[in-house]
């Protein structure tokens, strides 16, 4: 085949020496001229992937709505904008977002559980009547999702709740709460057993919830297990059994929050004064800003343990530091009158 002069390719390497050659060095030049601009923005995005998983999302949202202006398709960075506007209650814009994720991808599991609880979510901050129009949607994607993933312990825990909060006028069923719970077992014990005691618990059922419970800390054994106890514990004004349980919690995990909550069930309920100011003295040591409650609580609570054991002074001294901290604090303002009025 004769291929005509004007067209031969004589060097297609782009670093030859001929005119096709500094063509090419011109593009490699070009490229790492850009490089640091495609670097740049790589790395902002992965910054912005921390920062989102840290659940800082002031500084992840613009980064992602920026790069979504780019790339108008990307499935991901919407879901992460879905998933924003979700932990901010935003619940219009999650459903936005997850709704069209849903369209473009029907058998995506995770899209469908997130489409079915966003929607959950928005029909509990409306009315009860506007509510009832969303229930069919609700059950169908949660359900979906649960069909599509065999293993998927959320939708599954979507499911319990939607099931046994819902009045069975309108579709609700304890039978059907209690079989998803079993499908949970079936994935993870711990799982299984929290199911059935939170639906024990919700139906009334204390002594049910309790076994369950206990099944849970014998399984798993993790901080939310005890927590789920001892909770139930205290809503059933079984005062003594909930800071043994939390205490027993402390010696296992060594977490610091723990040492707040023995210092609140002992200030509540005016038990064990010394564990509960040891605890709440530890909690301020140890304190950090991921221990979940601020330090003007403990003062709060160290403040209502002196002023049961009558020890007026030191119960100010406390509830004055609560003060400082926040002046707007309502219940330390309460706190501090009942202490002058001892």
């Amino acid at each position: 085949m004769h291929i005509p002069r004007h067209n031969k390719i004589t060097n297609i390497s782009p670093f030859g020496g001929d005119a096709a050659g500094r063509g090419g060095l011109v593009i490699v030049q070009v490229f790492l001229l850009f490089l640091p601009f495609f670097l740049s923005a790589q790395n902002n995005y992965q910054q912005a992937e921390e920062y989102f998983k840290q659940e800082n999302f002031s500084k992840a949202k613009p980064v992602f709505e920026n790069h979504l202006k780019k790339h108008p398709g990307d499935k991901k960075t919407r879901e992460y904008l879905g998933d924003i506007a979700g932990y901010a209650k935003n619940w219009d814009i999650a459903v936005a977002y997850y709704e069209a994720l849903v369209n473009e991808e029907e058998t995506n599991a995770n899209y469908n559980f997130k489409y079915g609880g966003a929607l959950g979510m928005k029909a509990l901050s409306i009315s009860r009547l506007r509510a009832v129009s969303y229930i069919g949607d609700i059950k169908h994607h949660l359900e979906r999702a649960a069909k599509l993933e065999p293993k998927h312990i959320e939708a599954r825990w979507a499911l319990v709740e939607f099931y046994i909060q819902l009045p069975s006028i309108i579709g609700g069923s304890e039978k059907k709460a209690i079989d998803y719970a079993n499908e949970l077992g079936t994935i993870s014990k711990v799982d299984g057993y929290l199911a059935n005691g939170y639906i024990a618990e919700y139906t009334d059922r204390s002594k049910d919830a309790e076994r369950f419970y206990k099944k849970a800390i014998e399984v798993g054994g993790s901080p939310h297990t005890y927590e789920k106890l001892s909770g139930l514990y205290e809503k059933n004004n079984q005062p003594k059994e909930a800071l043994k349980t939390t205490a027993e919690s402390l010696k296992k995990h060594k977490r610091n929050q723990l040492n707040y909550q023995i210092g609140k069930i002992s200030a509540q309920y005016n038990l064990e004064p010394e564990y509960g100011i040891e605890c709440l003295s530890q909690y301020l040591a140890d304190y950090s800003i991921k221990d979940g409650v601020p330090k003007d609580w403990a003062y709060y609570r160290l403040a209502q343990i002196y002023k049961n054991l009558g020890k007026k002074e030191i119960a100010l001294t406390w509830i004055n530091k609560a003060l400082a901290d926040r002046n707007d604090f309502d219940e330390a303002r309460k706190e501090k009158s009942l202490i002058l009025a001892l």
